[in-house]
This record gives structure tokens, sequence and C-alpha cells, in this order.
């Protein structure tokens, strides 16, 4: 797998991607959040692609305290073959690079695979909760994560 920096092009395949791994839901707009993550740190929004296939995506980001991972997504027909854990591991290097000490990232409690796929790669509970606030509603609904 080729492990680079997210590009226009990618963006059908990324988002396609996404649904496919079940990571959209109702209140994100991957579209959005896409083209947020272009203005802020692109070089850490990683695609994984294989035989001109996106197969793999990682969004990282570095606030100089904490570094945060976001969008891991691994093609279900590719998952079991080590492509999760290599985009992470290069995800991981870029943020080390940058001098970030750890990582944090959040996983909805019903996803255990998810939950027990990052316990493999060393990842720990880190025994908190995880809170949020919605500053910009992308959902003309109202609907709030």
């Amino acid at each position: 797998m080729d492990i680079r920096p997210f590009e226009e092009p990618d963006r059908a395949q990324v988002v396609s991607l996404w649904e496919r791994c079940g990571l959209i839901v109702r209140w994100n707009d991957p579209d959005a959040d896409i083209d947020r993550k272009k203005q802020v740190q692109p070089e850490l929004f990683l695609v994984g692609e294989e035989g001109g296939s996106v197969v793999a995506t990682a969004m990282g980001g570095y606030d100089g305290h904490r570094g945060w991972v976001f969008y891991l997504a691994v093609d279900p027909d590719r998952r079991r073959r080590g492509l999760g854990r290599e985009i992470m591991e290069r995800l991981e290097e870029l943020l080390r690079e940058r001098g970030c000490p750890k990582i944090n990232l959040e996983v909805r409690r019903s996803n255990l695979d998810v939950v027990r796929f990052y316990e493999r790669i060393g990842y720990r509970d880190n025994d908190v909760v995880g809170l949020g606030k919605r500053l910009i509603d992308d959902q003309p609904s109202g609907v709030d994560d």
C-alpha cells in the first residue's frame, strides 16, 4: 500500500470508503470535514492506495499538546492484512516528528472490533469521559452528536 497525503481527486473514493466502513453518521458531513481538514495540517490527512484505489484513510491532527486521530478506515474487503496498522504507524511517525508526546482518539462504545484493533496496536482506555459541543451545525435538522 502506498501512503500519501489526501489529494482532491481522492474525495469521492474517500467518502465512499467511509460510507462502507460505517464512519459517516447523520450529524457529520464528510465533505465539510474534508474541506476543514484541507485548511489545517492537510499533510496529516493520509490515504492508502493500492492499484489506483483508496483502500485506507487516517486523519490526524496535533494541537501542540496531544495528537488526535479520526476517520481511520480500511476497505472491508482488505481487512486483516495489516493496512490499518500500517497507516496508523505512518501517522504516528508524522506526529512524533512534530514533537507530539501522546495520541488520543475516540471510538463509539458499540464498535468493539475497532476497540480491539486499537488495543492490539498499543492503545489503552484512558478511563476518561469524552465530551463534545457542536459549534457549527452541519445539518439543517439540528441533529447533534
